[in-house]
């Protein structure tokens, strides 16, 4: 087992160089030795602030480097496909954020190149990380609630992201976007998804409908299993960052998620109030440096990744159901 593992992270956008950080400073077992961004100014001056190594702005030249023992790809998605194969095809053990892809005919190519290499691959769906929703998966497998019959799951953005981004050949759209994680934690609680039916609008800004997309959507969801769920999706959260999931069971009912981000309630004449979570930093940073560091760790000690192609395929094919049936006006099949 390697003491230190010389991580390379690839992309560095908003999350891309949140990511360079916590590889510089909150990991054990690894260090940042690379970064690649095709903006040469964005990759020195991560390298300045980290401490890494080597800067490259071409991410074929970082997958050169034999120092690079892994990489993190934090790439605009549709670029994902080719960093993923490319980095398959170098034998680099990879860690990719999600999605997976926002094509399926990619994903499956994606993933047969890992397994033609040999790679070591991890996806990134940090919910499966955050402490609350580690602790409700281990009361549901202990039968906490009886069996899981209907699962429910809000995330609301307190606002849209920049129009650029919206729209749908970058994103995939909000049921892409943002329903991903909710997707998979809907497959994690409770079993495959059979089919969808999803409405949406763009009232609230209707610059996202101009672009081909919807600021609030709903999934409902049939379970192989005949369970049922729903989903709502929202880009406008204008009172913060508010990600709740209830699963019901024939026995109890179990609820993740809070409101308050400090512990302090303010109660004057006719009024108790409190803050709220600004954004998914706060929410789930520490999430999202548990994933990084289960990455390291599963490197390091040859565990097998915990998700992996297959499940982003799943969750890809939900997705892409629930635009279909957005655009369709009727249910569609996960295919």
């Amino acid at each position: 087992m390697k003491k230190t593992l010389n991580l390379g992270v690839i992309g560095l956008g908003r999350l891309g160089s949140q990511y360079a950080r916590y590889v510089a400073s909150r990991l054990a077992g690894a260090r940042l030795y690379a970064v690649s961004d095709v903006r040469p100014d964005v990759g020195k001056a991560v390298a300045a602030e980290t401490g890494a190594e080597k800067v490259y702005t071409e991410y074929h030249d970082l997958l050169a480097d034999k120092a690079v023992d892994a990489i993190v790809v934090m790439t605009p998605t549709k670029l994902h496909g080719e960093v993923v194969i490319a980095a398959a095809q170098a034998k680099k053990a990879t860690f990719t954020e999600k999605p997976l892809s926002l094509d399926l005919a990619e994903a499956q190519a994606m993933k047969d190149a890992v397994a033609r290499n040999g790679n070591f691959f991890q996806l990134g769906l940090m919910r499966r990380f955050d402490r609350a929703y580690a602790a409700a998966k281990k009361q549901i497998d202990a039968g906490a609630i009886g069996t899981p019959i209907v699962f429910k799951a809000t995330a609301k953005d307190p606002f849209p992201p920049p129009i650029d981004f919206v729209r749908p050949e970058s994103s995939g759209g909000l049921f892409m976007d943002m329903g991903v994680h909710d997707f998979d934690l809907a497959r994690w609680f409770m079993g495959e998804v059979k089919s969808v039916f999803s409405v949406g609008s763009a009232v609230a800004y209707p610059e996202i409908g101009k672009v081909g997309d919807v600021d609030n959507g709903l999934t409902l969801l049939t379970f192989a299993n005949g369970n049922i769920g729903e989903v709502h999706l929202s880009r406008t959260g204008v009172y913060g960052y508010d990600i709740h999931t209830e699963i019901v069971g024939t026995k109890g009912t179990l609820q993740i998620g809070y409101d308050r981000e400090t512990a302090v309630l303010v109660k004057t004449q006719g009024v108790i109030a409190h803050d709220t979570i600004p954004g998914f930093y706060e929410r789930f940073e520490q999430a999202y440096i548990s994933q990084l560091q289960n990455f390291v760790d599963n490197l390091r000690l040859g565990r097998p990744a915990p998700i992996v192609c297959d499940d982003g395929i799943a969750v890809l094919r939900i997705a892409l159901a629930a635009t279909r049936s957005w655009h369709s006006g009727k249910a569609e099949t996960v295919k």
